[in-house]
């Protein structure tokens, strides 16, 4: 069965229903990057990885940063678990006042995503985004899967602001996108109808 592509998600939030069946992604709000009929990825921006914050990453990289006070604050962030695809790699969703000719995507006026090591190398030295989730890993859909799952009852989508993507706390993340659909959590159930 081909569920066909109803509307384009890029640049929205999909938020994890309870009871979806994947362990991995659940209470998760993942900010979806592309979503086209060739299927859908995205970043989880809501799962921090324990004991692990960006200085670390840039320290196992080689990266160097500015000793005391002119360190960026941004680099003592967590790194998040973004997704179980490529859980090797490095992927930076951040603020649309950075970008570099080949390695962003520019998803909206709000929210760009790069996956090459010069965003790491800028947020190093304090020239890089003002905004950051930085994430290993990335959520990805074949063509029609995202759709299928969003069918099943597995998603909700709403949109997203850097507000809550940026600046929420992270176990705070999934109620806060409910809350702009007009949704509470202790309202939802996983055997929804559709309407």
């Amino acid at each position: 069965m081909t569920i066909r592509m109803e509307e384009n998600l890029t640049g929205k939030l999909l938020i994890a229903m309870p009871g979806m069946g994947d362990p991995r992604f659940e209470g998760s709000v993942i900010y979806l990057c592309a979503h086209s009929d060739e299927g859908a990825m995205g970043l989880i921006v809501n799962k921090p990885t324990p004991d692990l914050r960006l200085e670390d990453l840039l320290e196992q990289l080689g990266i160097d940063a500015p000793a005391g006070s002119s360190r960026p604050k941004m680099i003592r962030l967590p790194v998040h678990f973004g997704g179980p695809v490529e859980h090797g790699r490095g992927f930076v969703l951040h603020s649309a006042d950075y970008g570099t000719d080949e390695g962003t995507l520019e998803v909206n006026d709000e929210f760009g995503m790069t996956a090459t090591m010069d965003i790491l190398h800028d947020i190093a030295i304090g020239c890089g985004p003002h905004q950051v989730v930085m994430a290993l890993g990335y959520a990805g859909w074949g063509p029609g899967q995202l759709e299928a799952e969003i069918a099943a009852n597995g998603w909700l989508s709403c949109d997203a602001s850097p507000e809550l993507v940026f600046a929420a706390e992270d176990g705070e993340k999934w109620g806060a996108a409910l809350k702009t659909l007009g949704v509470s959590a202790l309202a939802l159930s996983s055997t929804a109808g559709h309407a």
